[in-house]
């Protein structure tokens, strides 16, 4: 019951340490300073719930209220994680986060999807169009839908991909 207490004093913690680390980025994004909502709206927002959520959290486990652990009748407690597989899919987000900038979000983030699907069984000669076509289609809309420029890489210059 102590080893509980702790990992749910850490969850709620964490939460709110999510929720101060967005508050505190989220004063870096440039925005209007007249009577309009900015782009720091949401990051606001989410941070200030994030913050209250872990405080709540806290305070729950305080009193006692803690989470009920789950009858887990369709998982086999014998098989072993994959460490393989995570660490494929680790790898997979870390190239994800280096490419952006080297070569956009459009193969960046299809090179993303494709190796995630991959990883976890996908086929890839199904896995790779939709991963395409996926990456190509939250490009075209964060870029039109919302007004969002996301890195177009070497596709800067190509009127539907580079907003």
């Amino acid at each position: 019951m102590i080893a509980a207490k702790v990992e749910e004093y850490a969850f709620g913690g964490l939460v709110a340490a999510v929720g101060v680390f967005t508050l505190v980025d989220a004063t870096t994004i440039a925005g209007r300073d007249d009577n309009v909502v900015g782009p720091r709206a949401f990051p606001y927002a989410v941070g200030i719930l994030l913050v209250v959520t872990g405080i709540a959290a806290i305070i729950a486990t305080a009193r006692g209220k803690l989470g009920q652990a789950e009858e887990a009748e369709d998982v086999d407690e014998n098989v072993r994680t994959d460490w393989l597989t995570v660490a494929k899919l680790v790898a997979v987000l870390i190239a994800h986060l280096v490419l952006i900038d080297v070569v956009g979000w459009p193969v960046a983030a299809a090179l993303l999807f494709f190796g995630a699907a991959w990883t976890l069984g996908a086929t890839w000669w199904r896995a790779l169009p939709v991963a395409v076509v996926l990456a190509l289609l939250v490009q075209v809309v964060f870029a039109y839908g919302l007004g969002l420029s996301l890195p177009a890489g070497i596709f800067e210059g190509v009127p539907f991909l580079d907003g």
